[in-house]
């Protein structure tokens, strides 16, 4: 398959071709080889030094104004190619169009957004960070905390999961920062990450070096790391513990955001009842998180907590729900769900499967239906499977295993106390939900797990239509999690610049920092 094309890698301001045979790209519900990509034999010092050097001199030479409005410039562009990108994520994520969509639509709205909230900064190009504070009882010496962009270059390391938003959510407020970026996207889904930041730099938006993409083996990007640069990775925790490892990391104190492996979970109020307004919410929301992007989302529902006495209820519903979902090729109409990305994550499920079903039972088995116009010997579809346990607290595997494919465990809980207890074995997560009509429990779930979740998603009856979903991560709120989810933080609204700048305290006459004042703009997370 060497006739395939060789996509480039866009490195010093530079379409740069790897060498060698390369990686082929497959399609994974055919088995089809699409592209090769190849970082091997590129000059990685070099690219990482004209990032710096031309692209961040030509970024922070900006105001905050004048980058929100290179952001919106972008969103025009990958709007005007969006047909060719939901192309490129049927062939080669094999994912539905409306699962797509949350992909390529989302990246193109955080964009937006951020095109937005930077415009609201002015021709301000520092940040203030907070008031004035007397030095001494002479109001003249005081101190002001300033936030300045790093001068160093963002690499962000992504999963293969969300190839266009997983870039732009942490572009977009980097580049507004006024931080160059060096994207490395996860190689079996490489493609829709190349073409958009080929199709970005080839319209000349940004400065040379302002944006890069190195598809391929990751091999040598974590030595070119320097003190001011910053790193980003979304992934295993098995490769967060080797990034955080790294001498770039250990000794140079690069600064670091993980967002790892998350046991996401569902809660259903203990005073609901089967039927009723919070159970169905509940009963909804699992089906739709287990089958949007065939499971493969770092904020799935993976544990879903319900009173015992709704155990069965909650099954038979769930799984009612999951009965309708055709699986299959997603250029068929009739299919819902696609495929993983690769047989290489359908072995990974299978096995992460085998290993619950030590603790679970199954409650429902998609995978005794057909695919839809696909080969199950060849194909990387996985059917929807829901186990269920009565007795959570004796597990632990089903506390500790995150298996990222359309995958849940169904758990009784007896007591509320208990509920908070068990989700919390979880050690840290992206985001609980939580299904309720009443709002002092709803209250409650909120401060018994916001210490250990970044996001608690609370639906009830009166935001059911306007809610925006368990798993989706939108650009207002925070993104990120403690302990198990990898401790990091993203999005927050502007709260995002902040990891890509350096906060330092001016300590000066008033005069001086009247003065100083004069080219910035007072910052509001």
């Amino acid at each position: 398959m060497n006739d395939l094309p060789l996509l480039p890698n866009i490195l010093a301001g530079r379409p740069q071709l790897g060498t060698g045979a390369g990686t082929i790209l497959l399609d994974p519900v055919t088995g089809q080889g699409l592209v090769r990509v190849s970082s091997a034999g590129l000059d990685l010092a070099e690219g990482f030094a004209f990032a710096r050097e031309e692209g961040g001199a030509a970024l922070r030479a900006m105001s905050y104004a004048q980058r929100a409005a290179m952001l919106g410039a972008v969103v025009k562009v990958l709007q005007a190619n969006r047909d060719a990108y939901y192309e490129i994520a049927t062939a080669n994520c094999g994912t539905v169009t409306k699962d797509s969509a949350v992909d390529i639509d989302g990246g193109i709205f955080t964009l937006g957004y951020y095109a937005k909230q930077g415009e609201a900064l002015g021709d301000a190009t520092v940040l203030l960070d907070g008031e004035r504070i007397r030095m001494g009882k002479d109001p003249v010496f005081q101190t002001q905390h300033v936030l300045s962009p790093t001068r160093g270059v963002a690499l962000f390391i992504n999963a293969f999961n969300f190839p266009s938003w997983g870039l732009w959510e942490k572009a977009a407020p980097a580049l507004l920062s006024g931080v160059p970026v060096i994207v490395k996207p996860a190689t079996a889904t490489a493609w829709l990450t190349q073409r958009m930041v080929q199709d970005v730099v080839d319209a000349n938006i940004l400065p040379p070096g302002a944006l890069s993409v190195v598809c391929g083996s990751s091999a040598g990007l974590m030595d070119q790391l320097q003190p001011f640069d910053v790193v980003s990775f979304t992934g295993s925790a098995e490769t967060a513990r080797i990034i955080r490892s790294h001498p770039a990391v250990a000794e140079r104190s690069v600064r670091c955001n993980i967002e790892a492996d998350s046991l996401n979970s569902a809660l259903l109020d203990p005073a609901a009842a089967a039927g009723d307004e919070a159970f169905n919410l509940l009963v909804a929301e699992v089906a739709r998180e287990m089958t949007v992007k065939s499971g493969q989302k770092c904020t799935a529902i993976r544990r879903v907590f319900v009173p015992r006495a709704l155990y069965d209820a909650a099954a038979q519903a769930i799984g009612a729900k999951l009965a309708k979902a055709t699986v299959g090729n997603p250029r068929n109409e009739s299919v819902r769900m696609g495929a993983l990305v690769s047989r290489e994550q359908f072995d990974g499920v299978q096995a992460g499967i085998a290993k619950l079903r030590a603790e679970a039972e199954v409650l429902f088995e998609g995978s005794q239906q057909p695919l839809v116009d696909a080969e199950a010997a060849v194909s990387a579809c996985v059917a929807p499977t829901l186990l269920g346990t009565r007795t959570p607290a004796d597990a632990k595997v089903l506390h500790e295993v995150e298996v990222f494919g359309p995958v849940a465990t169904l758990m009784a809980y007896d007591s509320e106390e208990q509920a908070y207890e068990l989700i919390r074995r979880g050690e840290g997560s992206l985001v609980s939900s939580v299904y309720s009509v009443d709002p002092a429990f709803m209250a409650r779930a909120a401060l018994e797990l916001g210490s250990s979740h970044g996001r608690v998603h609370i639906i009830s009856p009166d935001v059911a239509a306007s809610q925006t979903g368990h798993g989706n991560v939108m650009p207002m709120s925070l993104h990120g999690g403690p302990g198990r989810a990898g401790g990091g933080e993203e999005l927050g609204g502007m709260r995002a610049l902040g990891f890509y700048h350096r906060r330092s305290a001016v300590q000066a006459s008033t005069a001086a920092l009247d003065a100083l004042a004069a080219s910035a703009v007072v910052f509001k997370a």
